[in-house]
C-alpha cells in the first residue's frame, strides 16, 4: 500500500552533514505523519525526529535536537532528515517510517506508531 524508499546515507567525518531522503509513494501522503527511527549494531531501534502530516508540527528525541532537522516536501512526496555536526554516536542506519494508521502523537516516538517503514540506508560517522 505504502512504499518507502529512503537515500542519502554514507560516510562522513565527525561534524559533518548529510542529508537523508525518503520517497512515498501514494497520493495520499500528505495525510501522513511520518518519523525516522535509527538502530545500531546490537541495540533497540530508537526514535529520532517525527513530523506531522503538514509539516507543522516537529518532535526530536533530545540526542538530536538542534542538530537535525526533519523536514517534507508534500509535493514530492518525500520527507527529509538534514543532520548536522555529527557524531561517532549517530553511526546507525536509518529507517524512515510512515503513520498511516493515525495513532498520533501518544505514540510517535516509538515504533508501536507506525506501520510502514523503509529499507534503512547506513550513516557512518568516523571518529
Amino acid at each position: 500500500q505504502v512504499q518507502l524508499v529512503e537515500s542519502g546515507g554514507g560516510l562522513v567525518q565527525a561534524g559533518g552533514s548529510l542529508r537523508l531522503s525518503c520517497a512515498a509513494s501514494g497520493r495520499t501522503f500528505r495525510n501522513y505523519d511520518m518519523g525516522w527511527f535509527r538502530q545500531a549494531p546490537g541495540k533497540e531501534r530508537e526514535f529520532v525526529a517525527h513530523i506531522n502530516w503538514s509539516g507543522g508540527s516537529t518532535y526530536y528525541a533530545d540526542s538530536v535536537k538542534g542538530r537535525f532537522t526533519i523536514s517534507r516536501d508534500n509535493a514530492k512526496n518525500t520527507v527529509y532528515l538534514q543532520m548536522n555536526s555529527l557524531k561517532p554516536e549517530d553511526t546507525a542506519v536509518y529507517y524512515c517510517a510512515a503513520d498511516t494508521l493515525f495513532a498520533g502523537r501518544r505514540y510517535m516516538d516509538t515504533t508501536d506508531g507506525y506501520d510502514y517503514w523503509g529499507q534503512g540506508t547506513q550513516v557512518t560517522v568516523s571518529s
